[in-house]
């Protein structure tokens, strides 16, 4: 699987954990997310051992999860019009630096989202 160079956790060629679902059944895209609802539910894509892709059900990137002190941050990206990375930036800019004690997919999804629960 080739690593992506979205940013240094995911540019790193480190050993990659136990994936947490299936292949995805997606084309991970880079770039600019269109204005409206993300489409879910969110996939984890592994990229590191202390780092995770976040994708929208169809397959655009809106941030990473990374493994910081144990516990797991959400980091939001976002993408200027020309393609450029913002850190920090995006859709879910507002969930930046969400903290998450374990990698459930479900949870961080519902979560990351608004979901209630």
């Amino acid at each position: 699987m080739p690593y992506c160079a979205c940013h240094p956790v995911c540019a790193t060629n480190t050993a990659m954990p136990t994936p947490l679902s299936a292949p995805p059944t997606f084309a991970p895209t880079y770039g600019p997310v269109p204005p409206g609802p993300l489409a879910g539910p969110l996939r984890l894509l592994p990229v590191s051992a202390g780092g995770m892709a976040v994708h929208t059900a169809t397959g655009a990137h809106v941030g990473s999860l990374k493994q910081v002190g144990g516990v797991w941050k959400f980091k939001a990206m976002g993408y200027d019009a020309a393609g450029r990375m913002e850190p920090g930036h995006g859709p879910l800019t507002d969930q930046h630096n969400m903290p998450f004690a374990t990698l459930d997919a479900a949870e961080v999804s519902a979560r990351l989202l608004g979901a209630p629960g």
